[in-house]
């Protein structure tokens, strides 16, 4: 099974599932699977597998009212990444500062 931050690098490694989220992201409101679809040069089965994969890297919460699905963006998932590369953003800052200290103790 895949944890939690390998779902969602899968899910934003594909245009169009970014753009998707990113048109979910900018709605003012949940949009339906068919508004989806017609926004893209897809078929609405694709466009419900890209669905499908950012539902279940948490990026998008699905509704059904009646027989029509609505999706929501949930962009709070995106924390997760946030959260993984700041130890790596750290880990960079300081392995360069300890270059610039030991090129300046070389230097002196």
């Amino acid at each position: 099974m895949q944890d939690k931050i390998t779902k969602l690098f899968k899910a934003i490694a594909d245009p169009t599932r970014r753009d998707i989220f990113h048109a979910l992201v900018i709605a003012t409101s949940a949009l339906s699977i068919t508004q989806i679809s017609n926004q893209f040069d897809i078929t609405r089965q694709g466009i419900t597998k890209h669905i499908k994969t950012l539902e279940q890297a948490g990026l998008v919460y699905i509704e059904s009212q009646g027989r029509e699905r609505y999706c929501n963006a949930n962009p709070k998932a995106l924390k997760e990444i946030t959260s993984w590369l700041k130890f790596y953003e750290q880990f960079w800052t300081d392995k360069l500062n300890n270059l610039s200290l030991y090129l300046d103790e070389k230097n002196t």
